[in-house]
């Protein structure tokens, strides 16, 4: 934000160095990228980089056809009830309509927060990331994604390969590693995360020797309090495990798996309980601008979801003082904000990615956080990553802020300019309109096929009457945001369910579902249990699936072939049926063929 020291009264953020690693706290500034703000002097003739000359880089220019901002079409930005029509009198895309987009050789543009070319962007550079790119995302992070950050001055921020990269960094700085064979349980430290959580960041957490410590969930996500909530779990710490978790990993918005969505009431919650306890947020929010105020709408014509249908896609609007900024933008005014918004303290670690609003193959991101953790986190990329790649953080530039000249390259849209913010935000409405076109598709299929009529007959005296009973296979909520629906199934309602086991059966509908007639892959809720007490006591409960992979026309196909699926397997009334379907099933478990899927198929 740029408010000038002297009338900044906002408190400044608190010293988080106590909590800094012992190799974090060591770090210094590296000699060698200390030089490199001395290299962008006009004129200097640099003898001191052991840089390679440009002119022999092999190419001339990185050119690629690239969307108009415009190629999709948004969806309300309010609840729409019934939220279906609406959606379905709206085309899922406007056309292919493309530009040409060239980052060149070389630029004469001496400011280099705006020279975009290939000299600069494949040569050695600051760690910090590309000039250009860099000074867009601040002024994008500081003045409208979170405008009114509680803390003086603001945060800052750092480019990284991709949100994996930036909580990795996150936790060599704030975490170390423990031995079980030479260290003592008292310095054993700690990760809080969801009950059903990115398994990602469980194993990058894990080898550091940190203890993994789940906080119970509602359909909006990590409880702040009642039993297994935030308040419960640190204020019960039984520290012969070791220290109590300073450091929580989440995500807020479309909850990977859950696609859980927390409320602004829910944040202050949590960040009151973390202010008590000493703990950082690392908030990983790849899917904040995926929020769907229609499946808002949806979830309020049941009454019992209470988890869910009390959320307010325009709180923020709502809940903003008249002091507070806006974001200059109605749309990013209408998304439930980040946890930076009520951060007064600096004990936020935000990570944001472009894999789902450019390509998950970008391997580009940033961190967002108070000024003095981020310039530690600094320290740790000039001696790792440096900065991303420079083919990548140049595409980007060019399309999104374009050339200072059309004569030295061109933008992303039709007068060769660039997107700019205008077209950066309306490119991220077009992308949260087809998403949630997708989700209404899955979601209205899901809702009509879970219920199943069973029909009988019942002899009284001599009349035969015809009895009709409702079975309902599975539950599940309109997600919020995201990607992912968070399917329960029912298996204590299945015909078999008394003669056999919860994992049985569950093991046997999911590859029942792999069958020829079905052909449908999901992920079991075993492979995002962060504890094994969860998995055996109800990961095998669920199923998430996700809406945004497959092709518009699968969504629908694949949802009718996942209900038929379950409603054939509700019909099954023998045990030889089960066995037969682990028989035919590959492997001995069938996580030992979804381990990718931790990976691949993650935030």
């Amino acid at each position: 934000m740029e408010v000038s020291a002297s009338t900044d009264k906002r408190p400044e953020p608190i010293d988080l160095s106590h909590h800094y690693s012992k190799a974090t706290k060591n770090r210094v500034e590296s000699s060698i990228k200390g030089f490199y703000k001395y290299f962008a002097i006009p004129g200097i003739g640099n003898l001191a980089g052991g840089l390679p000359n440009n002119n022999y880089f092999p190419f001339d220019t990185l050119e690629a056809a690239a969307a108009l901002p415009e190629r999709f079409t948004p969806t309300p930005n309010k609840p729409v009830d019934p939220p279906i029509a609406q959606l379905a009198a709206t085309k899922l895309s406007d056309d292919v309509s493309s530009s040409r987009v060239v980052v060149p050789k070389a630029s004469d543009n001496e400011d280099i927060l705006r020279k975009i070319d290939l000299k600069t962007a494949l040569q050695y550079g600051t760690a910090q990331g590309y000039p250009p790119l860099y000074s867009f995302l601040r002024q994008f992070t500081t003045q409208n994604l979170h405008p009114n950050v509680p803390y003086k001055e603001g945060p800052e921020i750092l480019l990284t390969c991709g949100s994996t990269d930036g909580f990795s960094k996150t936790l060599e700085a704030l975490t170390n590693t423990w031995n079980e064979d030479k260290d003592p349980i008292a310095d054993k430290e700690g990760l809080l995360v969801e009950e059903f959580c990115y398994m990602n960041a469980i194993a990058a957490a894990r080898p550091r020797g940190l203890n993994i410590v789940p906080v119970a969930i509602d359909d909006e996500g990590m409880k702040a309090h009642g039993t297994g909530g935030l308040y419960h779990v640190l204020s019960t710490w039984d520290e012969s495990r070791g220290k109590r978790p300073h450091l929580i990993y989440t995500v807020t918005i479309g909850q990977n798996p859950t696609g859980g969505t927390l409320s602004v009431q829910r944040r202050k919650e949590i960040y009151t309980v973390c202010v008590k306890f000493d703990v950082i947020i690392v908030e990983d929010d790849p899917y904040w601008y995926l929020q769907y105020p229609s499946a808002n709408a949806a979830n309020n014509h049941d009454p019992s979801l209470s988890g869910a249908a009390h959320l307010e896609f325009n709180g923020p609007i709502q809940e903003r003082p008249m002091t507070q900024k806006s974001s200059g933008y109605p749309f990013l005014d209408t998304l439930i904000p980040s946890y930076l918004s009520v951060d007064y303290q600096g004990r936020v670690v935000r990570l944001d990615t472009f894999s789902k609003t450019v390509a998950p193959g970008c391997r580009l991101g940033w961190i967002t956080t108070q000024p003095k953790l981020c310039e530690r986190l600094l320290r740790i990329t000039e001696t790792s990553t440096q900065q991303p790649s420079g083919f990548v953080q140049a595409m980007i530039a060019e399309l999104i802020m374009g050339p200072h000249d059309p004569k030295h390259g061109r933008g992303g849209d039709k007068g060769a300019k660039g997107w700019k913010m205008d077209g950066w935000i309306r490119w991220l409405e077009g992308l949260r309109g087809n998403y949630e076109r997708r989700m209404q598709t899955m979601c209205t299929i899901l809702e009509d096929g879970k219920e199943l009529i069973k029909t009988g007959h019942r002899k009284s005296l001599d009349d035969e009457w015809s009895v009709v009973k409702k079975v309902r296979p599975y539950d599940f909520i309109w997600p919020l945001g995201g990607m992912f629906v968070w399917v329960r199934i029912n298996f204590s309602h299945h015909p078999l369910y008394p003669t056999t086991s919860l994992a049985k059966l569950a093991n046997a509908l999911w590859i029942h579902l792999t069958t020829k007639k079905y052909l449908v892959l999901v992920s079991p809720g075993t492979i995002f249990s962060p504890s094994d007490e969860i998995r055996d006591k109800k990961g095998w409960s669920y199923f998430r699936m996700c809406f945004a992979a497959v092709d518009e026309p699968d969504v629908e196909k694949t949802t009718k072939r996942f209900v038929a699926g379950v409603h054939d397997f509700w019909k099954k009334k023998s045990l030889d049926d089960i066995e037969e379907l682990e028989a035919a099933g590959v492997g001995k478990d069938m996580e030992e063929g979804l381990l990718d899927l931790r990976g691949g198929w993650g935030c």
